[in-house]
């Protein structure tokens, strides 16, 4: 049996080494590290120097957890977040046992995985625009599709979805020089860049979801500071109401909620 990494002899080293390299988690990750490397000494030392290089993390183990499960990352797809569970966790309490979701630039399809795991009997479908994260998402279980937003959901769930999630690229352009300098270094902006002041696309998202959404359907996004406010005047224009701004604990924002009333 391999080792799991928990009580790893390297335990302690590999620990120490990404501590000094910089990682906040360095236990945990050491932990993930070493079970990846199935116990060889020559493997860890290459996995080290991966992630003390800033490499994701979850390209080096091909995996990570979100809400509790266990979702595949493959390399060069956008890494799931902790910071999207809340807006993952609340979609789930708003769609319907036998309802329809969509999961917009789903990445490695973790929210659309998450839905289908905790609502089996819905319909859970997701898109992105990079083939890569279709195959990723597709790997998780997910019904996904290649296409741009909206683009190639199945026409048969026009007017008919109850919630449509999504974490699209919300970063402003200029601001994306001060993400982390690993970022970017390993990642594409592609998932990160939302244009001038960040709502290019979350403004796409609003003008769109109105053609998929049932009457009483809930539009989920997970958004930056600021942004909600500035979504306001359209979402009112593309017939939302009940618009609510969700904050995590510290009561900084990170996402929108909005009914879909017609």
């Amino acid at each position: 049996m391999p080792d799991d990494g928990v009580h790893h002899p390297l335990l302690t080293e590999v620990t120490r080494a990404l501590a000094a390299g910089g990682c906040v988690a360095a236990e945990e990750e050491a932990v993930e590290l070493l079970a990846s490397a199935r116990g060889d000494a020559a493997g860890v030392a290459a996995l080290v120097g991966r992630r003390l290089r800033g490499e994701p993390l979850a390209w080096i183990t091909g995996s990570t957890r979100f809400c509790g499960l266990r979702i595949a990352v493959h390399h060069g797809v956008y890494v799931p977040r902790w910071q999207s569970e809340p807006l993952a966790r609340r979609a789930l309490a708003l769609l319907p046992e036998h309802g329809a979701a969509v999961d917009v630039c789903t990445g490695s399809g973790a929210v659309a995985a998450f839905l289908g795991h905790g609502r089996p009997a819905a319909r859970v479908v997701a898109t992105d625009v990079d083939g890569r994260a279709v195959a990723c998402a597709r790997s998780n279980g997910v019904e996904a599709y290649e296409g741009d937003l909206f683009a190639p959901v199945p026409a048969d769930l026009a007017h008919g979805v109850d919630v449509v999630v999504a974490v699209v690229p919300y970063v402003p352009t200029p601001a994306l020089a001060f993400l982390p300098h690993d970022t970017l270094t390993f990642e594409s902006a592609l998932p990160y860049d939302g244009g001038a002041d960040g709502t290019d696309v979350l403004r796409r998202m609003v003008a769109a979801s109105p053609h998929w959404l049932r009457l009483g359907g809930a539009l989920l996004l997970e958004t930056g500071a600021g942004e909600a406010h500035a979504l306001a005047e359209q979402l009112e224009r593309h017939g939302f109401g009940a618009v609510a701004v969700l904050e995590d604990d510290e009561g900084d924002e990170r996402g929108i909620e909005a009914t879909f009333e017609g």
